[in-house]
């Protein structure tokens, strides 16, 4: 078979309805529909990143409870964190901020 032939052959296949159907729904789904194959590749690493950060803030959301739960587990947790914290202090004490360059 030469190359003319082969060419012809390709070009016959083409113009059939039935190929030139299916090839043009392949390329409205790719490109042109609403849930297209390209929007649907992008939603799915958005969809991949929002569950990222849906475990990153639940990480948070737990070491927050610690936090929580061991501070309201007794006075002196409570009064050293709000004197880190919020620069709080006694009334008969001065405080002295040092502020590192």
């Amino acid at each position: 078979m030469t190359k003319k032939e082969k060419l012809k052959l390709v070009w016959r296949i083409v113009r059939n309805k039935y190929v030139l159907t299916t090839i043009l729904f392949f390329v409205w789904l790719t490109a042109f529909d609403q849930n297209s194959i390209i929007d649907r590749i992008s939603l799915l690493s958005l969809n991949k990143s929002l569950k990222e950060q849906r475990e990153h803030y639940k990480e948070q959301i737990n070491e927050n409870k610690e936090k929580m739960e061991e501070l309201h587990g007794s006075k002196e947790n409570l009064e050293k964190f709000a004197r880190e914290q919020y620069l709080m202090k006694k009334d008969d004490e001065e405080l002295f901020i040092v502020i590192e360059e």
